[in-house]
């Protein structure tokens, strides 16, 4: 079983931690209704994805 021979120090440790940050999630603005929606995905509010009408959502 592999165990480390030394203990690993807070710099290498962080320094191996530096990409595990998290990112804010991307919104773009529904072209139609003007609601905030994730890229490539149709809006929640209006049913709608690429200029057409996939969804019917009922008000």
């Amino acid at each position: 079983m592999a165990v480390p021979k030394r203990k690993t120090s807070p710099s290498r440790r962080n320094m191996r931690r530096s990409h595990h940050a998290l990112t804010a999630e991307a919104f773009q603005e529904c072209p139609n209704c003007g609601e905030l929606k994730r890229p490539h995905n149709l809006c929640n509010a209006c049913g709608h994805y690429n200029g057409r009408e996939i969804v019917s959502v009922e008000a």
